[in-house]
């Protein structure tokens, strides 16, 4: 699919699908800015220890250490320096001012929170009726960072785990913190997130397509960094336009992705040929296209990693793409 080059400052029709080229210039979209004249929904914040989880109980990789490749298999990674540790998850939720208590509520779940600028955008775009009034999850992290540490172990884990964590311990807390309730229905549910967060956006989809239908990611992580090293999967979330997606019957699943021209290249000691991050997510678009996916990839000219300025310029647009179908009252 031959992807379209957009004037300059401007963004995609939230309509379209396919592939599309960003201009140099990245000014914030009107909706990330806060209205006075809009209603603003309420944040209720509240935190969890890793000693309540039966899930992730915490592991951290000493500082300084990162790991070897085994000489045998260039894609695997032998981690010594992790060991059990102790964190605190903080949880942000957005309930929208529109939200009527006691009705099941759509909702957007994200990664590395807390999230200010996307419960701004929430707050400008649910009162312009471009997204259905919807419930906004902020996640923190378990701490560190890549292979060994928590936040790998959550994120980059090729299973169903995180979502599982996410269903069975965060989202009952959120239910009873903040007094809502949340729909069961996965055409009403999305994940986001970008770097590793925005790969663990798109595993929790495709582990648990019957909880999630929606996917918005920010310079996804769809390359090798994957630990404890698995047989099965032994490429990681490289795997994902390697081999899932193509060899698997199509989910019912509608993705927005971003990348940057700049973005991340060989960022550690694996010479594997699967850590560019430009060849990821455009290896993704041209499976997702092949497939038949709904989804929309957009190429950042002049944009790092996870490039603050691009989401800006792009967060409403993406929400109001990937929510495309879903009825608004």
């Amino acid at each position: 699919m031959t992807a379209k080059e957009l004037p300059d400052g401007t963004v995609p029709s939230p309509k379209e699908d396919g592939d599309f080229i960003l201009g140099p210039t990245h000014n914030p979209a009107a909706e990330m800015t806060v209205q006075e004249s809009v209603p603003q929904g309420t944040i209720f914040n509240f935190t969890m220890e890793s000693k309540d989880s039966k899930i992730y109980p915490g592991i951290a990789r000493e500082q300084g250490t990162f790991g070897t490749p085994d000489a045998n298999e260039p894609s695997k990674l032998i981690v010594t320096t992790s060991h059990p540790a102790p964190y605190t998850r903080r949880v942000s939720v957005y309930v929208p001012k529109q939200y009527v208590a006691g009705t099941a509520a759509p909702f957007i779940v994200g990664a590395d929170g807390p999230d200010k600028s996307l419960f701004t955008a929430l707050d400008n775009l649910i009162a312009a009726k471009k997204i259905p009034v919807m419930v906004g999850i902020s996640i923190s992290n378990g701490s560190g960072d890549a292979q060994g540490s928590q936040r790998g172990l959550e994120y980059d884990t090729m299973s169903g785990l995180y979502a599982e964590f996410v269903e069975k311990e965060v989202l009952p807390l959120v239910e009873k913190e903040a007094s809502v309730k949340l729909t069961k229905d996965p055409e009403g549910r999305a994940t986001m997130g970008g770097s590793s967060g925005g790969s663990a956006a798109m595993i929790m989809a495709w582990y648990h397509p019957e909880w999630y239908h929606r996917v918005l990611t920010y310079s996804g992580t769809y390359v090798n960094q994957q630990w404890p090293w698995d047989e099965k999967i032994p490429h990681g979330a490289w795997a994902f336009h390697e081999s899932l997606i193509p060899n698997s019957p199509k989910k019912p699943l509608r993705i927005w992705m971003e990348v940057g021209d700049r973005d991340n290249y060989n960022p550690n000691i694996m010479r594997d040929n699967m850590h560019d991050w430009v060849l990821a997510n455009e290896n993704m678009a041209r499976v997702l296209a092949a497939k038949g996916y709904h989804y929309q990839f957009v190429f950042a000219v002049n944009a790092g990693h996870t490039d603050r300025t691009v989401k800006a310029q792009t967060l409403p647009e993406a929400l109001e793409y990937v929510w495309q179908g879903y009825p608004i009252k």
